[in-house]
C-alpha cells in the first residue's frame, strides 16, 4: 500500500485547541447546577462525548434533575468564548502539505461550529468541503460510536482498513477502531493530562503523537509497517 485510501482528522483537540474551552465552560455550569465539578475532571472523565451526552451521564451518576435549558446556555457561551479566544494546534497546515492522501473531518461538533472554528484559526480552506458532523446523523450516533467514521469513509471512497483516523479522545479511538480504522492518539491540546497518552493507547490507537508536525513521518510508518506485515 503507498499510501492510506483516506486520512481522517478529529477536530476539537486535534486541529483546534477547543476542548480545554469547553471544559471551563461546562464545569461552570454543571457546578452551578449542583454538581461541583473542575474543568480538569470535565476533560479526564468526559473529552470527546457531547454536552447533551455529558448531561445524561451527569444526571445518571447523581441522580440530579438538569435543566434542559443548560444545552442552549452552553452553545451560547462557549461559542462567544471560541469566537474571541480559539487557537490552532500549532503545525496543522504545514503537517497537512506533507501528506499527499484525501482528508476530511469527523466530529461530533455541529457543521456550524466546526466551519466557525476553522474559519477563526485560517484552516478551513484545507478541509472544506469534506466536513462530516455525527451530530448530522443523529444524537445516538455520535462518538463512541463507529457511525460517523464509516459515514466519511463512505463519502470519500474509502476502504475502513485502509483509513487513518487522528483523535485525541478515549471516545474517539474508540470509534474509530470499532470502524475498523487505524489509529493515531494526539495529545497536543492544552486538555490533556500525563496518562493521556496511556488512555489513547489502551483505548486502540497503534501510537500517539504530542506535536502536529510528527503526523507526516508517522503515517509513512504506519504505511511501511503494513507493507512488512
Amino acid at each position: 500500500m503507498s499510501r492510506f485510501d483516506l486520512i481522517i482528522f478529529d477536530c476539537d483537540g486535534v486541529l483546534v485547541d477547543s476542548e480545554i474551552l469547553a471544559a471551563q465552560v461546562e464545569s461552570k455550569l454543571l457546578t452551578g447546577a449542583g454538581y461541583p465539578i473542575t474543568a480538569g475532571e470535565i476533560g479526564e472523565r468526559f473529552a470527546g462525548m457531547t454536552w447533551r451526552d455529558i448531561l445524561l451521564a451527569v444526571e445518571k451518576e447523581a441522580a440530579i434533575p438538569l435543566q434542559a435549558t443548560l444545552i442552549d446556555e452552553s452553545k451560547t457561551i462557549l461559542d462567544e468564548r471560541l469566537k474571541r479566544e480559539l487557537q490552532p494546534i500549532p503545525g496543522v497546515r504545514e503537517a497537512v502539505a506533507q501528506l499527499s492522501e484525501p482528508r476530511c473531518i469527523c466530529s461530533n461538533s455541529s457543521e456550524e461550529r466546526i466551519r466557525m472554528m476553522l474559519t477563526k484559526v485560517g484552516l478551513r480552506d484545507i478541509f472544506e468541503p469534506n466536513i462530516f458532523s455525527a451530530e448530522s446523523l443523529g444524537p445516538d450516533r455520535v462518538k463512541p460510536k463507529p457511525d460517523i467514521f464509516l459515514h466519511g469513509a463512505e463519502k470519500m471512497g474509502a476502504k475502513p482498513e485502509n483509513t487513518l483516523v487522528i483523535e485525541d479522545s478515549v471516545h474517539g479511538v474508540t470509534g474509530a477502531t470499532a470502524a475498523g480504522m487505524r489509529v493515531v492518539g494526539f495529545t497536543g491540546a492544552s486538555h490533556t493530562t500525563p496518562s493521556h497518552a496511556d488512555q489513547l493507547t489502551e483505548a486502540g490507537a497503534e501510537t500517539v503523537i504530542h506535536r502536529m508536525e510528527d503526523l507526516p513521518a508517522v503515517a509513512t510508518a504506519l504505511l511501511e509497517w503494513s507493507d512488512a506485515v
